[in-house]
């Protein structure tokens, strides 16, 4: 494309060629992510899913900016076998509400991964009981930095 009077070029203002031009800023979202990890846990708000448990579903997304070409350590990303383990740990402790179990992951994670931009946990339960024949409850989190 030309550069020649005004034009906009992806968000850059370009005035003419002899005057200043603002750069083209390139960014990148990097996911890393667990899904479908699958629990026996023993949340629920009646004394009997604390007591029979139920199977559920957990999804966790984490979202870093990227430089591409960066280094290759373990230390410099998100390690999901410690995700994996702050997962575990959670879903380990009944609770009575998933809203609890999302936050805590949550916040564990933000904690542990203080360079992250973007963390998603969801959890699934497996059959609740309020009488349907396939159904699934949903519960899910969001954390944006500022």
């Amino acid at each position: 494309m030309s550069v020649y009077g005004r034009m906009v070029i992806k968000g850059a203002f370009f005035v003419d060629r002899k005057m200043c031009r603002f750069a083209i800023m390139e960014s990148y979202k990097q996911v890393i992510a667990l899904q479908n990890l699958r629990f026996y846990s023993f949340h629920g708000f009646y004394p009997e899913e604390q007591i029979l448990g139920n199977e559920f579903f957990v999804d966790v997304y984490c979202y870093v900016n990227k430089v591409l070409g960066g280094g290759d350590e373990l230390k410099e990303t998100v390690n999901y076998e410690t995700l994996y383990a702050i997962v575990r740990e959670e879903m380990n402790m009944s609770r009575k509400l998933l809203e609890t179990v999302v936050d805590a992951i949550v916040r564990r994670v933000k904690e542990r991964y203080s360079f992250l931009e973007y963390i998603k946990v969801s959890i699934r339960k497996m059959n609740p009981p309020f009488g349907a024949d396939t159904a699934e409850a949903l519960v899910s989190l969001e954390w944006v930095k500022n």
